[in-house]
């Protein structure tokens, strides 16, 4: 049986798409640490600054820059690559993006899915895959019970259903063609290396380190906060449990915090203990808020059952963890690459201290 993470990827092949994103530099970085052979499958570098540069993964591990909207490249670099493992996180990310662009999202989000799944369905070896989708798949009911994996999926705005359509599909490829794939839905995530448009942390820092003052949306909105390697650690526990148990096949895992949620400007406020002097201003009139919800929970309780998987950090931890990477960024004291590997490192001792399986 599996124990730990460093059994399950050390010296395994493992294909990232979106490698270019926020979560798939980070994921790179910690699969690197695990002594994996990473490459990435990504059609462009999505921001600047970026993570992937920043932390210098283009030294570092192979891509392939494919279109995931373009199957035959996709089975390309799959058959050329021959992973052991996939993680699908390649996305269009943004609500207010798919307001503007619902083809687009629509192509990437679903028919790149397809595509990825065409692929390990055709390899002509079995590829466990751990398919990212998003807690916006659910259809939205601004109701306090946290969601769980069976309820109704769908929604509002394009990349809501964008994402629930993802889940469909993968259910339907589980199910026909006995795919050893999973699907995970996550909460909303924060963490240093995050320069999208439209996210608070990013809009935030964009501004207070040009001296400038960010608009909040929805500032007394609801959202299930964790830290990028809380959604990772779940990620990558689920896909050691593919390698080794059939028995994962075809599930959905909702991936969030266990500790209250916490309003929008709860994180801004936070942030400011560790980034001091700085100011915001609220859109008291939601004119900047177009499509977006304003109370969203999981309910986590099937990972936590079945994978004795939890959160980590506590509110104030993710925030202290995020201004610090931050903040050696924009104050040039370190190499990112090595910051990113002692936060990981922190990350897996604060585990360890919580005896959860993965990190044993």
């Amino acid at each position: 049986m599996i124990r730990k993470f460093n059994q399950a990827y050390k010296g395994k092949r493992v294909l990232i798409t979106g490698s270019t994103g926020f979560k798939g530099s980070w994921l790179s970085v910690w699969l690197k640490m695990l002594g994996a052979e990473v490459a990435g499958l990504s059609n462009d570098i999505p921001t600047n600054p970026s993570n992937y540069l920043v932390s210098g993964l283009d030294k570092r591990i192979k891509e392939y820059w494919v279109d995931v909207r373009d199957y035959r490249p996709v089975f390309n670099a799959v058959k050329s690559f021959r992973p052991d493992i996939i993680f699908h996180l390649a996305a269009q990310a943004l609500v207010r993006e798919s307001l503007s662009e619902p083809r687009t999202t629509f192509n990437i989000n679903v028919m790149g899915t397809v595509n990825i799944l065409e692929a390990i369905r055709n390899y002509k070896e079995s590829i466990p895959g751990v398919i990212i989708t998003s807690d916006k798949c659910y259809r939205n009911r601004e109701q306090d019970r946290g969601y769980v994996e069976g309820d109704e999926l769908g929604g509002n705005d394009p990349y809501s259903a964008s994402k629930g359509a993802a889940e469909l599909v993968c259910r339907s490829y589980a199910n026909i063609y006995n795919l050893r794939i999973a699907t995970t839905r996550a909460g909303n995530v924060i963490g240093g290396g995050d320069w999208a448009q439209d996210r608070i942390v990013p809009d935030c820092v964009r501004s207070w380190s040009a001296g400038k003052v960010p608009l909040i949306r929805q500032s007394k909105a609801t959202r299930p906060w964790q830290h990028v390697l809380e959604s990772l650690s779940g990620y990558l526990w689920l896909g050691a449990k593919l390698f080794e148990d059939h028995g994962f096949k075809g599930k959905s895992y909702n991936f969030g915090p266990n500790a209250k949620d916490h309003l929008v400007i709860d994180l801004v406020k936070s942030f400011n203990k560790y980034w001091p002097e700085v100011e915001w201003q609220e859109d008291r009139e939601g004119k900047q808020a177009i499509g977006e919800c304003k109370l969203l929970k999981l309910n986590c309780e099937k990972a936590y059952s079945d994978l004795k998987w939890r959160t980590v950090l506590t509110f104030e931890e993710m925030i202290k963890m995020t201004a610090e990477w931050y903040l050696n960024y924009y104050q040039k004291k370190e190499d990112m690459y090595e910051f990113s590997v002692n936060q990981i490192e922190e990350y897996v001792e604060a585990a360890q201290k919580l005896k959860l399986p993965w990190a044993k």
